[in-house]
């Protein structure tokens, strides 16, 4: 088990939001905490710690005003920290060499694989092409559907036709270096986890898996090492002293390091 740290970034500001709360037409969100310092500042913090594999999300559309701006931090946390980070949010076969060439260890990709609400394997054979399954990370959030997990894309906005299941996963596992799945109806809200969707990624025990969404505390914490076998790996946000929250990021890093060596 690892702590992943977490920058996301949101009209040029390092932010954490509520995460079903985005809106493409005004970029706007639903805020819970807005950073007084530069993405690179935290990409120096978590390097300084020895943490690696942290992602960098571009929460603005690539067509938005303030598309530019957030770019330049992600590039500037990835420059402060080479090879340490992923990057994600927006990301396609033509513009993940800037962010590689800036020092990302990975892309992260959901919604450039998708069309129609379902997965569109030509253009991930073509994401992959582009940067290697090694340095693919595909990022499958999703937030339950009656009695299914089910895909969500754009940011969160749209729900796919694709359900989150162990033959997706071992579908997908040919295509990347790791999955990323925020429990979206949780996200950015610090009320628990989503124990349902834990217990059945740490069941499968597949590729390596970073969890997102409701820790937030350190009992949350350890439900999730129980549920998740020690298998899962962790990202936290608004609940982070970091980010205006009660958990330290260090007890956190300390706490999935000792649960990582239980394994």
């Amino acid at each position: 088990m690892e702590f992943r740290p977490c920058i996301d970034i949101h009209n040029g500001r390092v932010k954490q939001i509520v995460g079903g709360s985005l809106r493409d037409a005004d970029s706007a969100a639903q805020e819970n905490f807005v950073a007084e310092h530069g993405a690179d500042y935290y990409a120096g913090l978590y390097r300084d710690a020895g943490i690696r594999g942290g992602h960098v999300i571009l929460l603005n559309a690539r067509d938005s005003a303030q598309y530019a701006a957030t770019k330049e931090q992600a590039l500037s946390a990835l420059r402060a920290y080479p090879g340490g980070l992923q990057a994600g949010g927006g990301i396609t076969p033509e513009s993940a060499s800037e962010f590689l060439e800036a020092g990302a260890s990975h892309v992260i990709v959901t919604s450039y694989v998708f069309q129609k609400g379902q997965i569109c394997y030509d253009r991930l054979e073509r994401m992959r092409d582009a940067v290697g399954s090694k340095r693919l990370v595909l990022d499958l959030s999703c937030r339950k559907t009656g009695e299914t997990y089910c895909i969500v894309t754009d940011r969160w906005q749209r729900v796919t036709e694709e359900k989150v299941d162990e033959a997706l996963l071992e579908r997908l596992s040919g295509y990347c270096d790791e999955f990323l799945i925020h429990a979206v109806d949780v996200e950015g809200k610090a009320e628990g986890i989503e124990e349902e969707l834990a217990a059945f990624l740490g069941a499968w025990g597949g590729k390596t898996v970073t969890y997102a969404g409701g820790v937030h505390s350190y009992e949350d914490l350890e439900l999730l090492a129980k549920l998740g076998k020690n298998r899962l790996n962790v990202t936290i946000g608004s609940a982070l002293d970091l980010f205006g929250g009660k958990l330290s990021w260090r007890k956190v890093s300390d706490m999935c390091k000792k649960a990582g060596n239980n394994c």
